[in-house]
């Protein structure tokens, strides 16, 4: 060991002397791209080496001596080693042999795979500088939905295929190097080598009970076995700016439409302060990152290593966040039968969270408001007998001062993440392979939050003291801390046999067979909160000090340990290189579920025809590609809502009138046939390569349904149980189609582009209920009393996630209140709505369809590419302008034209003191195009003596241009992530952000 780390770092510190014996070049394929992962070879001097992205590769090689270059789907290639050689390879007869995707335990060839898999290339992951790497494929893949949102550190949503469950979990599986995991903002985007996404039934059901959501499997960097040291440096800062602002009313005119709500003249016409509060809570943005990694080795021994850093200030004020991984892959060649596989990752992330409830309430607060008043003090909305704010004289409504709210909002948080795992091949035969691999996952969690009560409530009553503060509230907090700490672990250990052998060369046989062990370890999580501490936060942990007294708040909170047992197995065939058939199943044992309903069986099975090998197509010239290819398979949840017995204590007797007794009573059912939902997906596809392999494409059509949704019913009345209990009692339905195309081409020898784009289209229906009252799931709160979302027995026939809200019937010309159509058809106002039978369901937050569009071109050492995204039929609802019922402020839009005895034909309603209903008049299209990312780079002509192989300097343009029909900030709104939470509503939400970013990547 030794001896290779002194062999490593000469290499590392001598690649110039090196160069200088060394044979550079590169591997380009007709149309003049690199061809990453070419194998170039020197027999004589018994040395190898792979290309890289771009092609280029060096060799320790001679002058002169013959250099054999191969790669699959191309056709091998000799000839004699030059400095500076180009070398160009023609494709074989079937260009899809090229690529390979990544499937559950093992890999396959994409010509000889029947299930629906989109794999993204890791340069089109890296293009786009964003922290979580599900951020950068929006658009990207066919049926996947990515919600995501510019919040620093936040965990995008990804769906795939549709939403298949209401109360469960809607989260993918994430498989990284072999862990199976839950999300990835741990892992650096520049360490991603392959990212696949598996989609259907047939591919799934490899992963059972863990899969009904989707499979995302994540490979990560290793390193080559060239006998070369390779350097990449990568640095890049950014600055950010909101997408889209939302015009408020000024001073003035908030005074007019305030006044005419009021109908007096309370503010002054003449306001000498006009407070733009979006502007005084937020700052110019910036973020930078830079990533270094080391790789090489020799045939025995394979290595790599990074370390990234990433910082961003965000734009709400105080707002920051900063993340550093670091990264090692080893591979170790213990023998010609023997492999072993090292992988290792850290994580730590350090934030500085602010209340995203500042937008909100930025939104909100008057602009007659001053952000301080001269003597300094916080600016609050009351208004003084002149009609202009002052720190005596009446509220006008109850909004914060959102610069307060930021300045005394003093939380930190520190995370930290390993990852790590082992992986052993051994070669029992030529054909038979055993592999044992286990990976292990800890996180752990720490926050703090120094609230300044009294001086909180001193900013809010600048008329008073802090005497007055202890006279008013004796026994109140003078401060208070929150702590909190969260850890957990999991680990998964997996054994399987692989057997792989062709037979009189038409018969090609796969088989894989194997046991899983997977724990998902106790979560604990603990919250204290405690008054009266020292304000110095050197004392905030002083030892053997008896806080008891001062504990204002104490939860303590442990989820169960989860264990899965498995065995899974994988027959797939192939005949005469053009009939292909695959089957799964899969067997999972849950300790969620009772003993009597832990064991499922998850099977599925493919079919695929390899069309353009037969006959009547072998010679056709504009089909180079055409294969046909389906399945079926069962899936299964595991992440769903069981029962927990509820015990209630305290429970009196009585007999005339005295307690008989006291004791404790169950006052839950308990279903102990509650298990994982299942679902089935049966799907078809086509894929297809024209006009010599020019035209590239795809198109799938699948039908998912699920029939034992997990919901929430009521007891019978009978029964004398009051609380709700989960049954599998629902059924949803995904049904859709997918088609992804793409174009490349070459003008001349310097000219190359691509064209492509996807375009999915899904609908999702709650299709049936079994003979059971749900207990309703009410959601989207508003914060006002009004709520948007709904899930119960009249939900049957629309979509998961869908608003349930009053409809708009505009208003009346005599006098400019709001109308609203009630059950019958008449437009009533809002007094006189009946709220069980009046509100009707209006459309979901989840788009009935979305699309992606790229596009691109290579010129000599220029290179730009442009990707778009958009979606169709979602909807959208404006919470913070729903807000609006006394003193806050107003959009620009509306206090133009607002209803008046001279305006009666306005578009807006005369304005209202009262607490709007949730209604169609707040409810707005979600539909959008964006452009995601605009990339131009630049690779800058280098000697061949130099020591740096590649350096490329690039500019970005991140969601440079958007077009909505939303009137708010961004009709992107994942909120919580939850269909029956915020998601969808524009309350407390972060904006979308513009992001221009200059950068270099250097290669050594």
């Amino acid at each position: 060991m030794k001896n290779f780390i002194f062999s490593f770092l000469a290499l590392l510190l001598l690649p110039a002397y090196m160069s200088g014996q060394t044979i550079k070049g590169k591997v380009l394929d007709s149309s003049g791209m690199g061809v990453p992962g070419a194998v170039i070879s020197a027999p004589q001097s018994r040395t190898s080496a792979d290309a890289d992205f771009d092609g280029n590769f060096t060799i320790a090689a001679k002058e002169g001596e013959m250099l054999k270059i191969s790669m699959l789907g191309f056709e091998p290639v000799s000839l004699p080693a030059t400095s500076g050689i180009t070398i160009t390879l023609k494709e074989s007869g079937d260009t899809a042999l090229k690529e390979v995707v990544v499937i559950g335990y093992g890999t396959r060839k994409r010509i000889d795979n029947t299930t629906s898999i989109s794999s993204i290339k890791s340069e089109e992951i890296t293009k786009t500088k964003v922290l979580n790497a599900s951020q950068a494929i929006q658009g990207k893949a066919a049926g996947v939905q990515v919600i995501s949102s510019d919040l620093p550190g936040s965990t995008p949503s990804v769906v795939i295929r549709g939403l298949g469950t209401a109360l469960g979990g809607r989260t993918p599986l994430y498989v990284v190097d072999g862990m199976q995991t839950e999300n990835i903002n741990n892992i650096n985007t520049n360490d991603i080598t392959s990212y696949d996404i598996l989609k259907d039934a047939s591919a799934l059901a490899i992963y059972g009970t863990r899969a009904a959501n989707g499979v995302i499997i994540i490979t990560t960097k290793k390193g080559k076995g060239d006998n070369k040291v390779s350097v990449e440096v990568e640095s890049f800062a950014g600055v950010r700016e909101p997408l889209k602002k939302v015009k408020m009313a000024g001073s003035n005119k908030y005074a007019y439409y305030t006044n005419a709500a009021l109908q007096n003249t309370t503010f002054s016409q003449d306001q000498p302060v006009n407070t733009d509060w979006f502007d005084e809570i937020t700052r110019s943005g910036s973020y930078t990152q830079n990533n270094v990694s080391v790789s090489g080795g020799s045939e025995n021994v394979k290595y790599f290593f990074s370390l990234g850093n990433y910082e961003e200030k965000a734009i709400l004020n105080g707002l920051g966040y900063g993340r550093t991984t670091f990264r090692n892959n080893n591979e170790y060649k213990i023998s010609k039968k023997l492999t072993l596989n090292q992988n290792f990752s850290f994580t730590s992330t350090k934030s500085t969270p602010k209340p995203l409830g500042a937008f909100t309430n930025a939104y909100k607060q008057s602009p007659i408001v001053p952000v301080f008043f001269p003597d300094g003090k916080y600016g609050v909305p009351r208004v003084g007998a002149n009609g202009f704010a002052n720190e005596t004289g009446s509220a006008f409504n109850n909004v914060g001062n959102p610069v307060a709210q930021l300045d005394f909002f003093d939380e930190q948080q520190k995370s930290m993440t390993l990852q790590g795992g082992l992986k052993l091949d051994y070669d029992i035969l030529k054909s038979l392979k055993f592999t044992s691999q286990f990976n292990g996952e800890y996180y752990t969690w720490k926050q703090y939050n120094f609230e300044d009560t009294k001086n909180v409530w001193l900013a809010a009553n600048p008329n008073k003291v802090a005497s007055d503060y202890e006279k008013e509230f004796p026994n109140a907090n003078i401060n208070l801390l929150t702590k909190g700490r969260e850890d957990y672990y999991n680990w998964n250990l997996a054994n399987y046999l692989t057997y792989n052998k062709v037979f009189n060369d038409i018969h090609d046989i796969e088989v894989v067979a194997g046991i899983e062990t997977s724990v998902k370890g106790a979560r604990e999580k603990l919250t204290i909160k405690r008054k009266n501490v020292n304000s110095d936060a050197n004392y905030w942990a002083l030892k053997d000090v008896e806080y008891a007294a001062n504990i204002t708040s104490y939860k303590d909170e442990v989820f169960n340990e989860v264990k899965l047992a498995s065995y899974l197995g994988r027959f797939q065939y192939k005949l005469m290189d053009k009939y292909l058939v695959t089957g799964t199943v899969r067997r999972d044992g849950s300790s969620n579920f009772g003993k009597d309903y832990r064991w499922g069986t998850f099977p599925a099975f493919g079919l695929g025809w390899v069309m353009s090998k037969e006959a009547f197509l072998a010679d056709s010239k504009v089909i180079s590609l055409l294969k046909l290819r389906g399945g079926w398979g069962k899936l299964g949840n595991q992440n769903v809502p069981l029962n927990r017995a509820s015990y209630t204590s305290g429970q009196n007797g009585y007999l005339g009138g005295s307690i008989l007794n006291e004791g404790t009573t169950i006052n839950s059912q308990i279903d102990p046939s509650l298990s994982w939902e299942v679902t089935e997906e049966t799907s078809v596809g086509l894929d297809f390569e024209l006009l010599e392999s020019k035209l590239k494409g795809t198109l799938d059509v699948y039908d998912r349904n699920t029939n034992n949704i997990i919901l929430n019913t009521k007891p019978y009345s009978t029964s004398g149980i009051t609380n709700v209990s989960p049954a599998h009692v629902g059924e949803v339905s995904n049904k859709g189609y997918e088609i992804s195309l793409r174009w490349d081409d070459k003008i001349g020898e310097d000219f190359s582009y691509f064209i492509g784009g996807n375009f999915s289209n899904n609908k999702n229906e709650l299709t049936g209920l079994k003979n059971v009252i749900l207990s309703p799931v009410i959601g989207g709160g508003l914060g006002n009393g009004q709520d948007t979302k709904l899930l119960d027995n009249t939900t049957i026939g629309q979509p998961l996630g869908s608003f349930y809200i009053y409809d708009y019937a505009g208003f009346d010309a005599s006098n400019g209140k709001m109308l609203y159509y009630n059950a019958a058809g008449d437009k009533v106002t809002q007094d006189a709505l009946n709220a069980t039978t009046d509100r009707k369901y209006v459309g979901s937050s989840m788009p009935k369809s979305n699309y992606g569009v790229s596009l691109g071109f290579n010129y000599k050492n220029f290179d730009v590419s442009v990707d778009g995204y958009g979606t169709n039929g979602a909807k959208v609802y404006n919470g913070k302008k729903a807000q609006r019922f006394a003193g806050e402020n107003i959009e620009e839009s509306l206090a133009v034209d607002f209803w008046t005895l001279n305006n009666v034909t306005a578009s807006n309603p005369a304005p209202f003191n009262q607490v709007p209903v949730a209604s169609t008049y707040y409810l707005e299209s979600g539909d959008f195009f964006r452009i995601n990312n605009i990339t131009v780079g630049y690779k800058l002509p280098l000697p061949s003596e130099s020591f740096i192989t590649s350096c490329r300097i690039y500019v970005n343009a991140i969601n440079p241009f958007i077009t909505q029909k939303f009137s708010g900030f961004s009709p992107e709104l994942n909120g919580d992530g939850n269909p029956y939470g915020t998601q969808g509503v524009e309350l407390d939400a972060y904006p979308t952000l513009r992001s221009f970013v200059m950068g270099v990547n250097l290669k050594f």
